[in-house]
């Protein structure tokens, strides 16, 4: 009889596929939840035939997802689920027992091309589906349960998302950016600032605004500058398109709750809503009010351009309820806990 995968397999191939690829319509933190606990399951067959392919599938796949779990979802408790099913297949892994020739061990594999190998892996009939769709011979099949090939896998993984939790969850260290930032006389270069922003390939948004709230928080910020530092910490999320990580967004979230939301004024208007909501139009508005002389050239008309206008509370206020906006949404987008966005 022709072997065939089973039609969950099939799905899981799918789902993972999906993922792996960054075009998911399963839910990825659930999938890769339910991923880990499985692998995590696993551990104690592994004394069986059965559990030794289960082994060598589960390794494969934690290690074919682990990069998404490390650049896409923002939750502690799906890291702890990863870490921990990877620890407990590194404790099975003699990399000592390896006997495979110089390069027979599976190498340059894509994500997708994991992920079909390491589910066909799971069970007996997969592998026969596999190795008949690759052509691969008994010895290049065997290579993928190699310990010391797994275990490279294992270590590959872990250090990769211990790398990663720390970028996510803990504390990052911008007082590098002093020596950009602040002039001889302690005050801060709102100029540069915006420079540094409009470098987007450099990946300065999160670092400058992150820099902006702390400098707020600190109250290291003298009157003339606090619309300029303001904006920066404002621009800095509103341009991250793709999300910030707790490890951001716990400083940005504290340093505009310092901003009263019940407040009302007379005006028709302030200068930020005349700007354009393009990042060179912002860019613009921001260098002018701080250096007019050297950036005569402002979407904010004359009008609109009062330093009464630009420090209205009212316009503050409106700033950081579209900022908060912003926050929620990339709680929403990146998943984890409150608790993982707020500790």
């Amino acid at each position: 009889m022709t072997p065939t995968l089973p039609a969950d397999h099939r799905e899981l191939i799918s789902d993972l596929s999906g993922i792996v690829s960054d075009y998911p319509y399963a839910d990825p933190e659930l999938t890769l939840t339910v991923l880990a606990d499985d692998a995590a399951e696993a551990f104690g067959r592994d004394a069986t035939l059965e559990g030794r392919r289960e082994r060598t599938g589960y390794t494969i796949l934690l290690h074919a997802t682990c990069w998404y779990v490390s650049a896409r979802i923002f939750s502690k408790s799906l890291f702890a689920s990863y870490m921990g099913a990877l620890d407990g297949l590194r404790a099975q892994l003699d990399r000592a027992s390896c006997a495979c020739p110089a390069g027979a061990h599976p190498a340059d594999l894509d994500s997708e091309y994991e992920v079909e190998a390491g589910v066909s892996m799971l069970t007996e009939a997969g592998r026969a589906v596999f190795a008949e769709d690759y052509g691969l011979d008994e010895e290049e099949l065997a290579a993928f349960d190699c310990e010391g090939f797994l275990a490279d896998l294992v270590d590959e993984a872990l250090g990769r998302l211990h790398e990663a939790h720390q970028e996510l969850f803990g504390s990052i260290d911008v007082s590098h950016l002093d020596a950009q930032f602040v002039r001889d006389d302690g005050r801060v270069d709102v100029v540069a600032m915006q420079e540094a922003i409009s470098r987007s390939w450099e990946d300065n948004t999160g670092p400058v605004a992150l820099w902006s709230a702390r400098r707020w928080l600190t109250g290291q910020v003298r009157d003339e500058e606090r619309i300029g530092v303001f904006l920066c910490l404002w621009m800095g999320i509103a341009q991250t398109y793709a999300g910030l990580p707790p490890s951001y967004a716990r400083d940005l979230a504290a340093a505009l709750a310092t901003i009263d939301l019940d407040v009302s004024c007379e005006h028709p208007q302030h200068p930020w809503s005349t700007a354009d909501s393009t990042v060179q139009s912002r860019y613009r508005a921001v260098v002018h009010l701080y250096a007019p002389d050297e950036h005569p050239d402002t979407p904010v008309p004359a009008e609109f351009s009062a330093r009464e206008l630009w420090e209205c509370p009212v316009q503050y206020a409106q700033l950081a309820r579209k900022a908060k906006a912003d926050l929620e949404a990339w709680r929403t987008m990146r998943g984890g806990d409150d608790e993982d966005w707020e500790n």
